[in-house]
Formats: C-alpha cells, structure tokens, sequence
C-alpha cells in the first residue's frame, strides 16, 4: 500500500438513469464521507452520555470548472434521477475505487475575474460499494 497523490482521480457520472458513466470533465477535487447515524440511549444512572449505531451513510462532492463539452452535471441537477457514479482516488490504477448510484445536485459560479466554476453535491441512491479499497 502506498499514498497516492490527487491529481489522478477522476469522476464517472452517467449522463441520464440507467445510461453509462463516463467522466465528468474538468474537475479538480472529490471527496467521499463515510458516517453513521447515532442515536442517543443515554439512562438514567448512566455517567456519561451513550449512544448506539445505526445505518452508515455514504456521501460526498466533486468540484471544478464548467466545460461545456461535458454537460452531465447540468443534467443530474436538473432532473432529479439516480445515476451511476465512479470515483477513483486514482487513474493509475484501476482496480480501486467507489461506485454506486447517487443523486446530485450541481451549482455553478462565474466572476469577471475567474473562470466559472461547477461543484456538486451528491448522497447514495444505493449502495456505495468499494472495490479493492479496504
């Protein structure tokens, strides 16, 4: 096992619900949150605060530019449908990363003195299953 720098990763999103992921152009951070709920079952005579685990959830975002050439962003924001999503931490190598369905949302963001930017937000629509990452 070895650190891996970021500038290899890479997003595939499926433009439509049911369609191929493909990657989404233009982006320069992603990120993936793993957490699980905990609910409180504090007593009485307890000493301190307790809880119990519940359901993990899975999600994360992805940031960039806006590209024209690459629309897939624009469409999963806009029309509400799980879609298909890879993330890998790296390109050069293959057999690791996450995949799943989730639902996205997207914003975007122009200045006159920057180039206009896309960040999305995403949360599983399923599963979200790592492959070779342990």
């Amino acid at each position: 096992m070895s650190r891996l720098h970021g500038r290899n990763g890479r997003v595939y999103l499926a433009a439509t619900n049911g369609g191929n992921a493909a990657p989404v152009v233009s982006l320069s951070s992603w990120s993936i949150d793993f957490s699980v709920d905990q609910a409180d079952a504090t007593a009485f005579g307890d000493t301190n605060k307790q809880y119990v685990a519940g359901l993990p959830d899975a999600s994360g975002a992805f940031s960039g530019f806006y590209d024209d050439a690459g629309q897939s962003l624009v469409a999963a924001a806009r029309d509400g449908l799980s879609r298909k999503m890879y993330l890998y931490p790296s390109t050069s190598d293959n057999t690791k990363y996450w995949y799943g369905s989730v639902l996205v949302d997207a914003s975007f963001e122009g200045a006159v003195d920057k180039a206009i930017s896309a960040s999305a937000k995403w949360k599983a629509a399923g599963d979200i299953t790592p492959i070779g990452i342990t």
